[in-house]
C-alpha cells in the first residue's frame, strides 16, 4: 500500500471531483507551486494510486436505459471454473462490473443495455458460454438512487 500524506489526499479528493482541473489550479487549491504538485500527481500515477481519468457519460443520452444486476450461481466451484468464468465475463461489453462474492451465489454482475430484448439475448449468450451449468437471478433497476465513483479518503 502506498503511503499518502495529507497533501496527497487533498490532491486525490480534488481530482475525483474535478478530473479536468489544470495542474496550476490544482496546485493553487492545495497550496503548492505547480512543479511539486505535478510531481505528486505523476508519482501517484506511477504507483497505481491514480489509475486513469474518465469521462462520465449519461446512459439516457446514449439510449442505455436498462440497468440490470444478475446473480450467477455456478454448479461447480473449482479454481479452474472460476478462472474460465472470469475470462469469459471480461470480454462482454455490456457487463460494467462483475464481482466474485461470498454468500448464496457466486458472481454479481452489473450490465447496462438498451432494452429488455437485449438483456434476454445477453443472459442467454452468457449462460451458454459458462464452463458449467449455472442458475441466475436478475434484478431490473427501477430507479437509480445513487451512483458514485467517488472513493472517500481516510483522513
Amino acid at each position: 500500500m502506498t503511503e499518502l500524506d495529507r497533501t496527497d489526499r487533498k490532491i486525490l479528493d480534488i481530482l475525483q471531483r474535478q478530473g479536468r482541473i489544470s495542474m496550476t489550479e490544482l496546485a493553487e487549491q492545495i497550496g503548492l507551486s505547480t512543479s511539486p504538485c505535478s510531481e505528486r500527481v505523476r508519482r501517484m500515477e506511477r504507483e497505481g494510486v491514480i489509475t486513469g481519468y474518465h469521462a462520465r457519460i449519461d446512459p439516457q443520452a446514449i439510449g442505455k436505459t436498462l440497468l440490470v444486476f444478475v446473480e450467477i450461481t455456478l454448479s461447480s466451484k473449482s479454481a479452474d471454473v472460476f478462472d474460465k468464468v472470469r475470462k469469459e465475463l471480461l470480454h462482454v461489453p455490456e457487463v460494467m462490473e462483475c464481482h466474485l462474492v461470498s454468500g448464496g451465489f457466486d458472481y454479481l454482475v452489473k450490465a447496462r443495455l438498451r432494452a429488455m430484448s437485449d438483456y434476454r439475448r445477453l443472459l442467454g449468450d452468457l449462460l451458454k458460454k459458462l464452463p458449467v451449468p449455472a442458475e441466475s437471478n436478475s434484478y431490473v433497476v427501477m430507479e437509480e438512487v445513487k451512483e458514485s465513483l467517488y472513493l472517500p479518503l481516510d483522513r
